[in-house]
């Protein structure tokens, strides 16, 4: 997934056809046998499963269902202080359960008559050309697993609480919606991989960590600060920008912390005029021209 994919553990099948995820060094799980087994067999119904099967089941543990439970209830009341209005229109509508972790086919039957949207199935990192693809026919690709349960409100990597909590509110709102998609769409019209870059990185910006005005107070409308439950404190003392494409797409960050750097929208009028339209009309040259114009500013 884009910059953040190198945030997901690499996951490998060896010649006994066992999967094995390699975390991180900063994983909480790292040296939890028992939680590496239960990733690898997570990982290995991802591995196996093809394009047009149905979405296939995880039976989740009772340990796994305690810490959607927990990030759930922690993460309700941030986001009614937080969350944009509009980001919390769509987490009404699509209502997902607090008391156990769904499964990705009931997250689209949720979904699916709001906004059209539905859920697939990933081990974790997916490259960067076959997300968008996805994303422009409103598909979302989805980790399955779950953070580790010694610290449920951390967690070093995507999983499916970032990608249900936070992407899926997201998409039950059509505006929202329509600009993810219209981001997936761009990149179909892309042969460049700088231009394809550029994109990502206004998606990072806008729909991963975008914030809002909502009067005279700044909200989150990004999912990666409406699934995170210390950026949601932090996110209104960094560094809050106007919208600027030029460098929404060239900026560099570290994937690894808090974004200190954020752009905000005034409305989601104001997203649509600029971000969406951006990505319904970006092609090659567009994206080369602002980034040269970036280049010249330095």
């Amino acid at each position: 997934m884009f910059e953040e994919g190198q945030l997901y553990s690499a996951v490998t099948t060896e010649d006994d056809g066992t999967v094995r995820v390699h975390l991180s060094d900063n994983h909480p799980g790292l040296h939890d046998e028992a939680y590496l087994r239960r990733r690898g067999e997570i990982a290995a119904v991802s591995l196996a499963h093809r394009p047009g099967d149905p979405v296939p089941t995880v039976e989740y543990t009772e340990a796994e269902h305690a810490v959607w439970r927990t990030v759930s209830t922690e993460l309700a009341p941030k986001h009614e202080r937080y969350a944009h209005p509009e980001f919390l229109r769509g987490k009404a509508a699509l209502d997902l359960p607090v008391d156990h972790v769904p499964q990705l086919h009931e997250v689209t039957e949720r979904l699916l008559p709001l906004t059209g949207w539905s859920y697939t199935c990933a081990p974790g990192l997916v490259p960067l050309r076959d997300f968008y693809r996805d994303l422009g026919r409103r598909v979302f690709s989805s980790t399955q697993y779950l953070r580790h349960d010694s610290r449920p409100l951390y967690t070093p990597e995507p999983d499916i609480l970032h990608e249900v909590v936070g992407h899926g509110n997201q998409l039950a709102s059509p505006r929202f919606a329509a600009v993810t998609r219209a981001a997936g769409e761009a990149t179909t019209r892309l042969e460049t991989d700088e231009a394809v870059k550029f994109v990502a990185d206004v998606f990072w910006f806008s729909m991963e960590f975008g914030v809002m005005a909502d009067g005279d107070e700044l909200k989150a409308y990004g999912a990666g600060i409406l699934s995170s439950y210390g950026e949601m404190d932090e996110f209104r003392s960094m560094d809050i920008r106007p919208l600027d494409l030029v460098a929404m797409g060239t900026l560099n960050y570290d994937i690894t912390a808090y974004q200190p750097v954020l752009f905000r929208a005034e409305s989601v009028d104001h997203l649509e005029d600029v971000v969406g339209t951006f990505f319904e009309t970006v092609d090659d040259d567009l994206a080369a021209r602002l980034r040269a114009q970036a280049a010249a500013a330095v």
